[in-house]
């Protein structure tokens, strides 16, 4: 029994100053060096950890209660099989199709009243500024004071022409003279039609005096006063803003090292982190056709629902579905270690009367939130060592039950 100890001793003692020289060599060493003294050091944790087996099945034989005290505690986790899916995390914006600046129909004009607040929601067509209007109101008085005189002449023309064509039907006076009282009821008509036309064209520089939404939606901004020149937009921006929130829509900029990953009809989840609600399901409906010389990134566009808690340019976090498996096996990244012959998890099983930690190899796919996916390796049912996975070797011992 002694001489089990002494060389567990002695082995323990050859594990540490393996480490510390090797440490101080690394610190010296170049990249390369560094390298191979950790490949060395691998190759001798697996022969330590072998020799360490051996030991203990020996003091196992030797003295079943030492070996019940040498268990390590672990926790572990029964393996499902789960559907995995990988995704494309990019931030970007929120934009709208129904953003719009309230503009008049001519030149603008002077602001008389605004019948708008931020807030409220308007309708197409709704009147939201007045512009002062004086000329146009004496441009409609006249145009109209010319209709009546016109219609003063017409009616003069008209009588005059039906009284000569009249007499000239009793051979009375000359036919030269219903042909020029004809030619001034034509032209009197005429007057009466210019006359009408201008008043229509007077009433429309009136009606634009009234400016009214092009969009339904809600009022973002109004950024102009009674008093003020009101044209629509200025080089600050618009002077009033409608936002159509039914219309939003998240664009974000793709790397051009997705463009072969990222096309039009691909399942996306987007986060709005300030709603503080689920992300929202949605397909892309939008790819740009071409990379952007400077940033090296094409846009994206995908609809959002309605959703008062939705705002342009708020930040939004696409998700873009770029890889899915249905019924594999997921277990947390860091659960995953590496030695020279690739990567391998440790699970908890039966052998004889006692539970061991089982070293296997597995090939892992893609990782997403600390979960990554086992294409092989490991099946349904089995028992992950989810904690003290560091400190276990092949064949140990194990329990998940602490002693009291």
């Amino acid at each position: 029994m002694n001489t089990i100890l002494k060389i567990t001793s002695a082995v323990l003692l050859t594990v540490t100053l393996a480490a510390c020289g090797g440490g101080a060599k690394d610190e010296k060493g170049s990249l390369g060096d560094l390298k191979v003294s950790l490949e060395k050091l691998k190759k001798d944790k697996s022969s330590l950890e072998s020799e360490i087996a051996k030991l203990e099945e020996q003091i196992a034989k030797a003295d079943p209660k030492a070996a019940e005290q040498v268990k390590r505690l672990v926790a572990v986790d029964t393996l499902r099989t789960t559907d995995f899916a990988h995704y494309i995390d990019l931030q970007g914006k929120i934009s709208s199709n129904g953003i719009g600046y309230v503009a008049p129909k001519g030149q603008g004009g002077l602001i008389r009243a605004i019948y708008v607040s931020v807030g409220q929601r308007v309708g197409v067509g709704q009147q939201v500024v007045k512009l002062d209007d004086a000329i146009q109101r004496q441009q409609l008085t006249a145009a109209q004071q010319g209709v009546s005189q016109a219609k003063t002449q017409q009616a003069l023309a008209q009588t005059t022409y039906e009284r000569l064509q009249n007499l000239w039907k009793q051979n009375i006076g000359s036919e030269m003279n219903v042909i020029n009282a004809k030619a001034s009821l034509d032209a009197a008509s005429a007057q009466v039609r210019a006359a009408e036309a201008q008043v229509a064209q007077a009433a429309e520089a009136l009606d634009m005096t009234n400016v009214r939404a092009g969009l339904s939606g809600v009022v973002e901004e109004v950024n102009v006063r009674v008093g003020e020149f009101f044209t629509g937009a200025t080089q600050q921006g618009g002077q009033i803003v409608i936002v159509n929130s039914a219309s939003l829509k998240a664009e974000v900029p793709v790397p051009d090292n997705y463009v072969a990953k990222v096309k039009k009809g691909d399942k996306v989840m987007i986060a709005v982190p300030e709603t503080g609600k689920a992300p929202y399901n949605s397909v892309i409906s939008v790819v740009g056709a071409s990379i952007d010389a400077k940033t090296r990134s094409f846009l994206t566009e995908a609809k959002l629902p309605a959703d008062p808690l939705l705002k342009p340019n708020q930040t939004a976090v696409m998700k873009i579905l770029d890889y899915q498996a249905k019924a594999t096996i997921a277990i947390p990244v860091n659960t995953v270690q590496s030695d020279e012959k690739g990567k391998f998890v440790f699970v908890m099983e039966k052998s004889g009367d006692k539970m061991v930690a089982r070293k296997k190899a597995v090939n892992v796919g893609e990782v997403y939130e600390g979960v990554i996916e086992v294409k092989s390796g490991l099946a349904g049912g089995e028992l992950l060592i989810t904690e003290g996975y560091q400190t276990v070797y092949d064949g140990q011992a194990v329990t998940t039950a602490s002693k009291k």
